[in-house]
């Protein structure tokens, strides 16, 4: 896993993120389950390879609070927003997505469809 720089290049307003990006299996499967909470600036990245509609639907099962679901196709542009709300079986995007930003819920007002994102290496 490594942190980078989210970019919200459509609302130059919103404040940059530094989020996990988790790439491997096991940081993709685990995501925020079991998390105790999730300040305002966190998030994680969750990188399924390629545009789906089927491999980027989450499950809020294990979750402890609810979170701002954005997805996100290979071109890098916000295709679905949603609040996930605890413990809940199913969300899927409305169109195909690579990315899903798990984030907390106050980050919904900062991104809608249409948003054109930026992903960059985060400095230390």
């Amino acid at each position: 896993m490594t942190i980078i720089k989210v970019i919200n290049r459509t609302n130059p307003d919103c404040v940059p993120l530094r989020v996990t990006h988790c790439v491997s299996f096991g940081s993709r499967l685990r995501g925020l389950m079991f998390k105790k909470k999730l300040n305002d600036t966190e998030a994680i990245l969750i990188d399924e390879g390629q545009n789906s509609r089927l491999n980027t639907a989450i499950h809020m099962f294990f979750m402890n609070f609810d979170i701002a679901a954005i997805w996100i196709d290979q071109q890098q542009n916000v295709v679905d927003c949603q609040l996930a709300r605890k413990w809940r079986p199913y969300y899927a995007p409305r169109n195909p997505a690579r990315y899903i930003l798990e984030a907390n819920p106050n980050q919904l007002t900062n991104f809608h469809i249409g948003d054109r994102l930026e992903f960059l290496h985060a400095e230390a």
